[in-house]
């Protein structure tokens, strides 16, 4: 279930009564998820550690504890389990036991700050963490540099710097995009600008405090190039039944062609279409 990302009043009444229910509360770090309870006036209840370091063992034994009859619950620190945090596990071995499981939603800070950047929301990629190492940060990015999506991530204020500065890199530095920190919370900022400015105004900090947000704008749309009529028409075709993700795979399927060609190709015809019923409708 979902806890929250920084004031704590963000919990839901539903999410309080399942924890007053619970017969074992499973927890990232029992300190913290004990804080949150006494907080929130949630009788005393059995804490049990299940983090990314003991993942396998801790899911095990909350499939025994509800296999015995138990309520039993799992909070991550904040914000949603599996969202960047541990919970996966978890979820794929009750599955596996055909064993009941639900989640509570509430506060989660990529959405939240996706509301905030003021940036095209529909459709968006999550990306959570980059890897640590440079070498590895800079791969992933130029997988995801030409995506037609806004590009959401999460970073460590230790990291922010060197990470919008490699962005802008690789990105480009021209790309729109908003820095959150701090969400929910006293000092909540939402910073707007490029990926060029926000990387030099986070190179001037000298502590920068927080976790941090970073939502990137789509790449601008390249002019629709001219391509086999064939291949567009099975891409409109596949796509009045599905989901652009699901009718590139199809197309893809069929031709040989490579998804991401198709998914951007497709971007691009549903983007041209769109601009010219705007023409359409403001010249009627």
């Amino acid at each position: 279930m979902a806890t929250p990302i920084g004031h704590a009043q963000d919990i839901s009444l539903r999410a309080l009564a399942v924890l007053r229910q619970a017969d074992i509360v499973f927890c990232e770090d029992t300190r913290t998820s004990a804080t949150l309870l006494r907080l929130h006036q949630v009788p005393y209840k059995k804490l049990c550690s299940l983090h990314a370091h003991n993942e396998q063992a801790a899911s095990q034994r909350v499939v025994e504890a509800v296999r015995q009859g138990q309520a039993v619950a799992y909070i991550s620190d904040a914000g949603l389990p599996l969202i960047s945090d541990p919970g996966a596990v978890l979820v794929r071995q009750m599955q596996a036991e055909n064993l009941p499981i639900t989640s509570i939603p509430g506060a989660n800070a990529a959405l939240t700050a996706l509301q905030l950047s003021g940036l095209p929301n529909v459709p968006f990629t999550f990306v959570g963490f980059l890897p640590a190492k440079e070498s590895a940060r800079r791969e992933a990015l130029q997988g995801f540099a030409s995506i037609p999506t806004t590009l959401i991530f999460y970073e460590a204020p230790h990291r922010i710097a060197a990470s919008l500065a490699l962005m802008a890199e690789v990105l480009g530095g021209d790309r729109p995009a908003a820095l959150a920190r701090e969400l929910t919370k006293f000092y909540e900022e939402v910073r707007h600008g490029t990926l060029a400015t926000l990387s030099q105004a986070a190179a001037r900090e000298t502590k920068p405090r927080g976790e941090m947000v970073v939502v990137v704008a789509p790449p601008p749309l390249l002019p629709l190039q001219p391509m086999d009529t064939t291949t567009d028409s099975l891409l409109r075709a596949a796509r009045t039944t599905l989901s652009a993700r699901d009718a590139a795979f199809h197309v893809a399927s069929q031709t040989g062609q490579k998804r991401r060609d198709l998914y951007q190709r497709l971007m691009a015809m549903e983007a041209e279409a769109t601009e010219k019923e705007g023409e359409h409708g403001e010249n009627g």
